[in-house]
């Protein structure tokens, strides 16, 4: 059984729901209460990806905000892939992602990152339009619908990057 290390950042705007998809990830719980992630913090979850082999993710969760500061550049060092989380009930989250995406993949080069469309428990309020996923999906953008609170879709993304930077 091998066993390989992978480290995962967590990007985008604040209170998009990155520190509870983590938790949800690796605790499965979730808190109503929002708290600010000032800097970084770090999970580590040991996941199974193959029968033959493990993947220990150690899950950078970056304080959220709508571009790349010279401090959160410097988070994403040795990153192997990264998830990008909007706020789907809040479209400017979606347009700050996009200049992340751009942002992350200048700093760091071509990773595989999946793009999680948060909130899908609040589904009737989104901001966002089909049109515009498809566009991205047309591109070869991976997108998916997830929910911290309910946990849909939350074990699936992190075990998708996970093989996917495996892979890499």
């Amino acid at each position: 059984m091998s066993t390989v290390q992978k480290k995962i950042c967590m990007i985008g705007d604040f209170s998009v729901g990155k520190t509870s998809l983590v938790a949800q990830f690796v605790r499965q719980t979730f808190s109503d209460k929002y708290l600010t992630t000032v800097g970084v913090k770090i999970d580590t979850k040991m996941v199974a990806i193959e029968a033959d082999k493990n993947v220990k993710l150690i899950l950078w969760d970056i304080a959220g905000n709508d571009g790349l500061t010279t401090t959160t550049a410097s988070y994403l060092r040795g990153a192997a892939g990264f998830l990008l989380v909007v706020d789907s009930t809040r479209r400017p989250t979606w347009d700050s992602a996009v200049k992340l995406q751009q942002s992350v993949q200048e700093k760091i080069g071509d990773k595989p990152f999946i793009v999680l469309l948060n909130k899908s428990d609040l589904e009737q309020e989104w901001e966002l339009d089909n049109a515009v996923i498809e566009q991205h999906r047309a591109k070869g953008w991976t997108l998916l619908n997830t929910s911290a609170k309910t946990g849909l879709n939350v074990e699936h993304a992190f075990l998708q990057l996970a093989t996917a930077v495996t892979q890499a």
